[in-house]
């Protein structure tokens, strides 16, 4: 998947939170200060870890295929519970044992890519899994210092006694949160991908671009809304002529150059494609509607 060189996509931006952001750094144990911290980096000032933002999109993406193209694993896996991973280690390993016997070790390389590539659900495909990298990398969010000046709030809170419906004695708690109106800096990688999963990416950070998404703890009571504005989208498609080798190889070589160079010509906005890739996106998944109804009625038939 990532021997050849073929695309990149590189995204830039601002997260900026809309309502105070908690992403907590997990109870503290100082004498003084907050009981529930926020997560802070090496000089004090806060962070949104990069794989809390790329959690939160996997998640909205997998309820979203989920909806269209059912509770199969095969199709949306389920991350948190191995038995419904699309590919099980028991799978793999029952593979290895049964279909990589006599064969040279490029042989076993090649057809074991195949079969992971091939049995990899859709989400799996572009965030990743135990058997298979991601192609997305979303460095951590640092806080832009133009719009936080070191200061964070302090809220209270407490455990509610479910039978007098009061407070409960001794449960009393106080937690920091990240002011609303913070930005952050956001920048993000994809490589090698296919045209729906580009699609299926430009589905979930518009669901960031609209507020529809919220980070870290509290959501419940209003907190983490955030709005994602990305100003860059940068895209090289190297693989522009799959038939001319040749060709291909004279642009890798241009883009090498030119990103050496710092020229920004290596790169072409990436804004016009988002519709396209969407497209590509919708007739990936109506295969998949396809071929999941002509298995289920191939199974009614066997039936009757």
């Amino acid at each position: 998947m990532f021997e050849t060189f073929k695309n990149r996509l590189e995204l830039t931006g601002k997260l900026t939170t809309i309502t105070a952001l908690r992403i907590s750094a997990g109870r503290s144990t100082e004498p003084i200060g907050s009981d529930l911290p926020v997560i802070k980096d090496a000089l004090g000032r806060p962070f949104i870890p990069g794989s809390s933002f790329k959690g939160a999109l996997r998640s909205r993406l997998e309820s979203f295929l989920r909806g269209i193209l059912g509770n199969n694993p095969k199709l949306v896996g389920n991350p948190s519970i191995n038995d419904e991973w699309s590919l099980t280690s028991k799978e793999l390993a029952d593979f290895k044992m049964k279909k990589l016997q006599n064969m040279n070790s490029l042989e076993k390389e090649n057809k074991l890519h195949d079969y992971i590539i091939k049995n990899t659900d859709l989400i799996s495909s572009l965030f990743g899994s135990p058997w298979i990298a991601s192609k997305f990398q979303v460095r951590d969010l640092t806080v832009d210092t133009n719009t936080w000046f070191d200061q964070y709030q302090e809220r209270d809170g407490v455990a509610i006694d479910r039978d007098t419906e009061t407070a409960s004695e001794g449960k009393l708690y106080d937690y920091q949160v990240v002011p609303g109106g913070t930005d952050f800096d956001f920048k993000a990688v994809v490589e090698n991908a296919e045209d729906w999963e580009l699609g299926l990416l430009m589905i979930g950070l518009h669901q960031f671009e609209t507020e529809q998404i919220p980070l870290g703890g509290g959501r419940s009571r209003g907190l983490g809304v955030v709005r994602l504005e990305i100003d860059k989208m940068r895209w090289v498609d190297v693989n522009k002529n799959p038939d001319d080798v040749k060709k291909n190889s004279e642009f890798l070589l241009e883009y090498l150059q030119k990103i050496i160079r710092n020229d920004n010509t290596a790169y072409e906005d990436a804004s016009d494609y988002k519709d396209e890739w969407v497209g590509k996106l919708i007739e990936h998944l109506n295969t998949k509607i396809s071929q999941r109804t002509d298995a289920e009625n191939a199974v009614e038939q066997n039936r009757d």
